[in-house]
């Protein structure tokens, strides 16, 4: 552990809580325009589409295609399947930037600054660079780079994403660490010879989690919290 260098995060889940976060604004949209949305299953019914949008990204029959645009799409699916309509384009563009203003947990930000007095701080995040950008304004994220799935042009877990990070910061994989909430991120990092960090979330998903309630493998570090991971790291 005393080479590690750098802590690459997941942000979806591991440091933001982007199921309440779109849930209230949502609800707050809802109210004023007076449609009968229900913040929480609009949240859930919007990022089941997120893993099928970029597999097809993965899979090549795709190019390579920024978040904030799969995220407009599966926006319009969703509004389509809820029978939502005469919003204008800058409403929906409002809606799609909601994912841009997500709120950290609340240990998120006291274990980063913590983490940060010791290490490089990157994210490691399907989101692009914008949003990521945004995102960290928004809550107070004190992140040092921003990196993954824009700057490599692909989409965790293609290891491309992973090892482009390593390369920009011109460290070796086993000197960086992978901090998730998601066991698959881990284990997809842990085999290009990354370090790894989970973060038990398990209530990311609410009624809709099924997977990730605790670490199911022998990571490097196991935490309750981004405090705990601080903890375990010696900052």
């Amino acid at each position: 552990m005393a080479m590690v260098k750098a802590l690459f995060f997941d942000v979806f889940g591991t440091v933001v809580d982007w199921r309440n976060s779109i849930a209230a604004e949502i609800d707050s949209f809802s109210a004023e325009r007076g449609l009968a949305l229900d913040g929480q299953a609009f949240a859930l019914a919007w990022r089941r589409r997120y893993q099928p949008a970029m597999a097809k990204i993965r899979s090549g029959e795709r190019g390579f295609t920024d978040l904030d645009t799969l995220h407009r799409e599966n926006l319009l699916d969703v509004l389509k399947d809820l029978s939502v309509t005469g919003l204008s384009d800058a409403e929906i563009d409002l809606l799609n930037m909601v994912w841009h203003r997500l709120n950290p947990w609340p240990d998120s930000v006291p274990g980063l600054t913590r983490l940060k007095t010791k290490f490089i701080l990157a994210t490691m995040s399907n989101g692009n660079v914008k949003l990521m950008v945004d995102m960290a304004k928004h809550g107070g994220l004190p992140w040092d780079m921003i990196l993954g799935a824009e700057i490599a042009q692909s989409y965790k877990p293609d290891p491309e994403t992973y090892l482009a990070g390593c390369r920009m910061l011109r460290l070796a994989p086993e000197e960086c660490m992978m901090v998730a909430a998601h066991n698959s991120d881990l284990v997809a990092a842990r085999a290009l010879g990354l370090k790894t960090a989970f973060i038990a979330r398990p209530t990311e998903y609410g009624p809709e989690q099924k997977v990730d309630f605790k670490a199911e493998h022998d990571f490097d570090v196991i935490a309750d919290t981004m405090e705990g991971v601080a903890d375990k790291l010696g900052c």
